[in-house]
């Protein structure tokens, strides 16, 4: 059986739109040394002199599929062995409130996880590594979560840089269960928008790339439902 695809998924965009709402955004973290433009750069050419000689790859699993904010030249079909895709990094801001807080996906150890290999253009790799670290990294302290994992795409083992890979429950006592996470998913929103429109475009978003992910699938089919029984009170 071929794997399902966005048309045929239970949350919808009209769905999505009833969790959207206008949150201010809440400025820098107390708690972080931010980089500036500089210390982006800097950090960038350390891992491209970490990566050698040849191109770099970025594995996206997650958001990056569908809002990369950086520019590659090529992207391929990748398996992570020995990781996962996990809703396991707490989020109080981008996606959620502390009053209302959010989820984002991680890599967590075990299993395996499909996503997309991107590579850099080499005439820019410095910079545009150093956008999407800008993008993915909120500080200094983040890079901790940024890592080099095997990936195989075909017959080659491509070693690429992933980000917020091995969080262990990031910001949670453990990982939340599928209800845990649906429940918050359906109600949180930041100023970067909801939960419900991070899940439903990255599910979508792998569903053309012909990736199923079966506890994500199962996931939108459980947020939808939250949303439709949330209306239905409201209604």
């Amino acid at each position: 059986m071929p794997p399902p695809t966005s048309r045929e998924m239970s949350l919808t965009a009209e769905m999505v739109a009833l969790c959207e709402r206008l949150v201010p955004d809440p400025g820098p973290r107390p708690d972080l040394t931010y980089l500036d433009e500089a210390g982006y750069l800097a950090l960038a050419r350390e891992y491209v002199q970490q990566n050698g000689s040849g191109p770099l790859w970025v594995f996206a699993y997650g958001s990056l599929i569908w809002n990369p904010g950086f520019t590659s030249v090529e992207h391929q079909h990748g398996i992570a062995h020995g990781w996962h895709r996990q809703f396991s990094m707490k989020l109080t801001r981008w996606r959620g409130t502390p009053e209302q807080p959010g989820l984002m996906l991680a890599l967590e150890r075990g299993g395996s996880c499909d996503g997309i290999l991107f590579r850099l253009p080499e005439a820019s790799t410095v910079e545009e590594l150093a956008r999407a670290l800008q993008r993915e990294t909120d500080g200094h302290e983040d890079i901790a979560y940024v890592r080099w994992i095997n990936v195989r795409s075909g017959a080659e083992i491509r070693r690429a840089l992933v980000f917020w890979a091995h969080p262990k429950g990031f910001h949670l006592p453990e990982p939340p269960t599928l209800d845990l996470a649906a429940h918050m998913l359906a109600r949180a929103c930041g100023h970067m928008g909801s939960g419900a429109a991070y899940l439903y475009n990255t599910v979508a978003k792998l569903a053309e790339h012909g990736i199923y992910d079966r506890n994500l699938w199962r996931l939108q089919q459980m947020v939808a439902a939250e949303i439709m029984a949330m209306d239905n009170r409201r209604a």
